[in-house]
């Protein structure tokens, strides 16, 4: 039975994807803050739905509580196969008016937090000489609409930072990856908050507005029939755990895709050029990455 760590378990993405994979068999460690507290409800449905799903407290954007969460895993489970880092929030609105709080704060779950989780369960796989380390990111990780600036700030900066660390780890037995999702039902939308700098807001006069009008157009889609159904990012999680080690893509768009699926393949050949300019393949073992 394979151990996988799956973060921001309590709704969306993470919620559904601990309940698939541990119908798929895996013993799975679902991670959410304060599962005694707001989320008892979610956790009791998740340990309800399998004996395979244990829920862990563990705050992404706390050294310590990750820190802890990971050692008591390991102690459990003697090894972490696969992180699937999904856990995220997302803020729209006027760039300017967001506070350095606010931006903090999401630089904090989206970036720090991924890099927190991954230094803490690298050593384990290391030693181990194997193991799947998936990041999710999103369209706005290689594109920038207005109006999501912070946001796309933080996957542009998880996805600069896994990029060259799936060179590094590839070697050693490591695959890592990026998930791109589009726009999908997931409770990121209603999650954020609005800009604080309020002073700044109402300096932009109508085009205040717009970042609303904006979500509650996005929200109405999703709401459809013809929005994509959020099975598919799991779907896409599941892929890439059964796939070999070596021969999984760096990343994966998933639903509506913004051209960003042309992106990534016209980026990664590049990519891939550079490191023989540098005479980096030999260092990295000659794998195709």
């Amino acid at each position: 039975m394979k151990n996988v760590i799956i973060t921001g378990s309590s709704s969306g993405f993470g919620q559904t994807s601990a309940k698939d994979f541990a119908d798929q068999g895996y013993q799975v460690f679902a991670t959410m803050r304060q599962p005694d507290g707001k989320n008892a409800a979610v956790k009791a449905e998740l340990a309800a739905h399998s004996d395979h799903i244990h829920v862990v407290d563990m705050d992404v954007t706390n050294d310590e509580s990750v820190k802890t969460a990971v050692a008591g895993i390991l102690a459990k489970a003697g090894s972490i196969d696969i992180l699937i880092n999904n856990a995220g929030v997302m803020y729209i609105g006027i760039t300017e008016a967001f506070s350095m709080d606010q931006a903090r704060a999401q630089m904090e779950i989206n970036y720090f937090g991924a890099i927190r989780t991954m230094q803490a369960v690298l050593p384990a796989m290391r030693a181990a000489k194997s193991g799947l380390i998936v990041n999710t990111s999103s369209l706005v990780g290689q594109i920038s609409p207005p109006f999501f600036s912070t946001y796309s700030a933080t996957k542009h900066a998880l996805e600069g930072y896994v990029q060259g660390l799936r060179y590094e780890v590839a070697p050693l037995g490591i695959d890592v990856a990026i998930v791109q999702p589009g726009p999908f039902r997931s409770g990121l939308l209603g999650g954020g908050e609005t800009p604080a700098r309020s002073d700044v807001l109402a300096s932009y006069g109508e085009l205040a507005n717009v970042p609303a009008a904006l979500t509650e157009h996005f929200g109405q889609f999703l709401e459809s029939e013809e929005a994509p159904d959020p099975q598919l990012v799991v779907d896409t999680y599941l892929k890439l755990a059964a796939m070999p080690a070596g021969k999984r893509p760096t990343r994966t768009v998933v639903g509506i895709t913004w051209g960003v699926d042309e992106m990534n393949a016209a980026k990664q050949p590049i990519q891939d050029r550079v490191l023989a300019e540098m005479q980096l393949e030999d260092v990295l073992g000659g794998k195709d990455v």
